[in-house]
């Protein structure tokens, strides 16, 4: 895939937009959008940026920076999951605790936000305590989102406990959408400011990009992502009626702007932001090299986010809307999900087969179909048969030894409720590895496995959440129907 993002570009002039902001308050708090970790969606949308590129970001300050990791109680309370890694928030939290340690950044807190007494709640701060981060509650704020002169007063923010913070730069973050970061932000500043602490307030969000037009595709496929939330980007009027200058916000920073503004003067004494663009710091938009295959990779973002929504509403996960409104943003863009060709491979493949569930694997300009055998589903097939292609294997090599596949298959089937004969995506990278330590073959084909980076797959039937998570951490971009192989 062709690079159109320029990532040392980036860390070096985000870099520069932080510190100015810094240098503006004793202490700066920074909400953190989107995810902190495998931001994938990035990467596809903007080839170049890289998954961990917001954490090299923020090694470039560890020196001077701490990290708020913020949950809604009621997310713990309903077990949410995480739909990307099909893992809890609460479980999210800890991933995330261990992965910033191990890159020398400091977790200084969690938060637990909108508590009401919840026991899931305070069984998981008790949990928190083997990882020694201290953890605080917070309530709901009295007053919010009008009586402003109730939520800046110690019944509002100051009924809160302060979080103690030492560094000058706090990143406030959190697994998901709702999870109280600007409650958390504000409160502090409220505390900071009894305290005579000059702290300041900015937003990190990755999209829209404020500099790209209203229907950019890259602006476009963020909506699609966040279809399931209502976002909906909108031209920030406010930014335009003081600068003169056209940006784009998204419809609930510019809805609660009015009284974001208010809370801050009312805290900090001084008006320092004019509209929701002022207090971002991303530069996303200025390290685009090449606009038109940025373009053609957003599209193709959107084109998946709406397979994903349909297999999602066959799963019961969201609602017709959510797929209705992707489709809408693409009949606006001009494209069809037939534009993935990869589909159309795959139920090529599938009429030849005699309809069997198949799929395709694309790599560049190659397609290679693979389908369900008496052994292998039609994701494990095509993978298998991609492997061979890319590292020139005949087709008639058996990669998988039958003294390890008999006894895996005679197991799944003594200790499944299903009677699945085949194996999935999983099993066959176990197997593989097992016939590695024999075969060095397959030694070497496993070593391989990273030219499969950024290819596109799509099966004509329901990928399992198992294999999808598999997909996605070998950076297959993986698409599927909407049908189920019950055979």
């Amino acid at each position: 895939m062709k690079k159109c993002f320029d990532a040392e570009k980036y860390l070096k002039i985000q870099k520069k937009i932080i510190l100015k902001r810094i240098k503006m308050f004793d202490k700066l708090y920074i909400e953190f959008g989107g995810k902190l970790i495998d931001d994938q969606h990035a990467a596809r949308t903007l080839p170049g940026f890289l998954p961990d590129l917001k954490i090299r970001l923020l090694q470039e300050f560890k020196d001077d920076a701490e990290i708020i990791l913020c949950i809604n109680a009621n997310a713990i309370e309903k077990s949410k999951i995480r739909a990307d890694h099909m893992i809890s928030y609460e479980t999210e939290i800890l991933r995330l605790i261990e992965f910033l340690r191990a890159k020398n950044l400091y977790v200084s807190s969690v938060v637990i936000t909108l508590f009401d007494g919840q026991k899931k709640a305070k069984d998981f701060a008790n949990r928190l305590k083997d990882y020694k981060i201290k953890t605080y509650f917070h309530t709901f704020t009295k007053g919010y989102p009008t009586d402003v002169d109730t939520i800046v007063s110690d019944e509002g923010y100051g009924a809160n406990p302060y979080i103690k913070t030492t560094k000058p730069l706090v990143i406030v973050s959190a697994p998901g959408p709702c999870s109280g970061k600007l409650a958390t932000s504000l409160s502090q500043l409220y505390h900071e400011f009894k305290r005579g602490v000059n702290a300041g307030y900015a937003k990190f969000e990755t999209f829209p990009v404020w500099s790209l037009p209203l229907k950019h595709p890259v602006n476009v496929a963020y909506e699609a992502a966040t279809a399931d939330l209502g976002d909906v980007n909108m031209i920030d009027h406010f930014h335009l009626d003081k600068y003169g200058v056209t940006a784009v916000n998204y419809n609930r920073d510019i809805e609660t702007f009015p009284v974001l503004k208010e809370i801050l003067t009312c805290i900090t004494g001084k008006t320092i932001y004019y509209s929701p663009t002022d207090m971002g710091v991303n530069v996303i938009g200025e390290c685009i090299t090449d606009d038109k295959a940025v373009r053609r990779a957003a599209k193709n973002e959107i084109i998946r986010r709406y397979y994903r929504a349909l297999a999602d509403l066959k799963k019961g996960a969201v609602t017709p809307e959510v797929p209705e409104r992707i489709k809408l943003l693409m009949n606006e863009l001009g494209i069809s999900e037939l534009d993935r060709t990869v589909v159309i491979e795959a139920n090529n493949k599938r009429e030849k087969t005699g309809n069997l569930p198949s799929a395709c694997i694309q790599i560049g300009k190659k397609y290679i179909p693979g389908r369900k055998t008496s052994f292998l589903s039609p994701v494990s097939a095509t993978f298998l048969n991609t492997l061979k292609t890319v590292n020139r294997i005949p087709d008639e090599v058996d990669l998988i030894s039958p003294t390890v596949l008999e006894p895996i298959l005679e197991i799944k089937n003594k200790t499944s409720n299903f009677k699945e004969s085949y194996l999935k995506l999983g099993e066959v990278l176990i197997a593989l590895s097992i016939c590695s330590t024999t075969n060095p073959v397959v030694k070497k084909l496993l070593e391989s496995l990273d030219k499969l980076k950024d290819a596109e797959l799509h099966s004509t039937h329901m990928i399992s959440d198992d294999e999808m998570i598999i997909l996605s951490n070998l950076g297959i971009n993986a698409t599927c129907g909407t049908e189920i192989d019950i055979n």
